[in-house]
């Protein structure tokens, strides 16, 4: 009885010391775990804000993404990109928009595409550019997806310089792939856009064939019902507008317009005469017509004939005009019933040679109030 009361005895030490044991070991490994954890933390913040540049809270906020436990990858990384002209500022907003960036093979995932890059021939200081605008085309594919990419690009584009041009316009045409450009560019040609005008249209805004399919089918088809004929370069001038904001931001400058005083015919007008003028942000439309109908007593239907206004500067071309022709209204140097319009819509050569250099002498203060003014335009 004693026998057998010991061996249970001991049994149960035996199952208690081996469950103190589990225990034991299963709490060490939580417990060095989280001071692991906690010091790949501090190294990686260390590391992005003090080598990097990343603010404090970027630099947590990456942490997520990213946990440095060996600065050997990290400091081959910097290396690499310094050596090909990245800025500081540059390395910031790299890392910043892509962390994962720090941790990738300088020599197998970095440096094929900066390389590739060079050899297509984008100027070096444009690289850097390039990347820090779409830095995921660093981790993109070079095979798979960059490569077909510029193949398909010189096929429309012709020459590498066109392409440079159009890669430097939307540096995120090189890792999107080329289901969407093509399937873009055929609905283009399916409504007889003539192949010059595709190639303009990549030059202006490659990001306009990267539009989703669907929504790139509507504007084009809205763009055909406006009037704009497919043949015709002002169709494509006319998508790239439409095509680069929402519905309800187009709605919104319209309404601004016709608040102003102008109707639906009449911003069709303009459209016609100038698409480009729609990309001109609603305050400045707000403070343009303000000034046109305010400041010059002009018509609403006066703008609508000279869209190109929207364009220009206010400060560096419409005030300096208006001050010099007010300026010789007074001295009766030209007719005070000028209308101001046309004069404002010519070219800097033009207007400089009928209004400042033959006036120059019967009035030197002139020069000095246009000059003065800053026109550079």
């Amino acid at each position: 009885m004693f026998n057998f009361a010991s061996k249970l005895l001991i049994n149960y030490r035996i199952i208690d010391l081996k469950q103190c044991y589990i225990r034991c070991i299963q709490t060490l490994p939580s417990s060095n775990s989280a001071s692991i954890s906690k010091d790949q933390q501090s190294l990686t913040v260390s590391y992005l804000t003090n080598l990097c540049g990343l603010s404090l809270q970027k630099a947590v906020s990456a942490t997520k993404y990213v946990k440095i436990e060996r600065t050997e990858k990290p400091d081959m990384v910097l290396q690499l990109l310094r050596a090909h002209g990245f800025t500081k500022s540059q390395i910031t907003s790299l890392i910043s928009k892509h962390p994962s960036i720090i941790l990738a093979d300088s020599e197998k995932t970095l440096k094929p595409k900066i390389q590739f890059l060079d050899s297509l021939g984008v100027a070096k200081p444009d690289i850097p550019k390039i990347l820090c605008t779409d830095a995921q085309i660093l981790v993109s594919s070079l095979k798979n997806r960059i490569l077909p990419t510029i193949d398909y690009l010189r096929g429309i584009l012709e020459t590498d310089e066109k392409v440079v041009w159009a890669l430097k316009r939307c540096p995120r045409a090189l890792r999107h792939g080329t289901d969407t450009m093509v399937s873009n560019v055929g609905t283009l040609r399916a409504h007889g856009v003539p192949e010059p005008n595709i190639r303009s249209l990549f030059i202006l805004e490659p990001l306009t064939l990267l539009l989703r399919v669907d929504l790139f089918n509507q504007v084009v088809q809205e763009v055909k019902e406006m009037g704009f004929e497919p043949a015709n370069k002002s169709f494509i001038y006319a998508l790239r507008s439409m095509s680069v904001m929402s519905r309800s931001h187009w709605q919104r400058k319209k309404e601004v317009l016709m608040s102003f005083g102008w109707s639906e015919s009449e911003f069709l007008l303009a459209f016609k005469l100038q698409p480009f003028f729609m990309l001109t942000s609603e305050k400045k439309m707000k403070v343009l017509m303000e000034f046109f109908l305010t400041k010059l007593s002009l018509e609403p239907s006066d703008i609508v004939k000279c869209p190109n206004l929207f364009l220009v500067s206010l400060e560096k071309r419409i005030i300096p005009r208006c001050t010099a022709l007010e300026l010789l209204m007074s001295k009766g140097l030209i007719d005070k019933n000028v209308s101001f319009i046309w004069e404002l819509n010519m070219s800097k050569k033009q207007f400089e040679k009928r209004f400042i250099t033959c006036f120059k002498q019967d009035s030197p203060e002139l020069i000095k109030a246009y000059g003065i003014l800053g026109s550079n335009q």
